[in-house]
């Protein structure tokens, strides 16, 4: 059975445009090469870490969510640890809570609100 995952990874800030994507793209077909299926990748770009690491003080932050069998996680993790253009990642199993979350988290940032989200109308001038 398939479980919903999220794993959010820094890659160092040395990489170029292109070799960031294709190191993106090396862990998310290695997801689909196991059976899983990404659900929703983000790129949130460089951004100032909280303290150095390795002597950095940016990394390139992605967050990919994907389903996979909880058996491909200890291999999907040694991956990371292996590849030198990561500075920290991290894989966290989502529960039903945190899936709803991540679904209207990206119907808000893709524009579309829910109905019971919507502004409310504004109220006519008294006149």
């Amino acid at each position: 059975m398939l479980k919903q995952y999220e794993t959010v990874f820094i890659a160092t800030p040395v990489l170029s445009d292109v070799q960031m994507k294709e190191a993106v793209a090396k862990y998310a077909d290695l997801i689909t090469e196991n059976g899983g299926k990404i659900v929703c990748q983000e790129d949130w770009g460089l951004k100032k870490l909280a303290y150095p690491i390795q002597k950095k003080t940016t990394g390139f932050y992605t967050l990919i969510e994907f389903q996979a069998e909880p058996e491909f996680i200890a291999k999907f993790e040694t991956q990371f640890k292996r590849d030198e253009r990561i500075l920290r990642f991290q894989t966290v199993s989502m529960d039903k809570h945190a899936i709803a979350y991540a679904e209207r988290r990206r119907a808000k940032m893709s524009g579309v609100a829910a109905p019971a989200a919507e502004a409310p109308a504004e109220a006519p001038a008294n006149e």
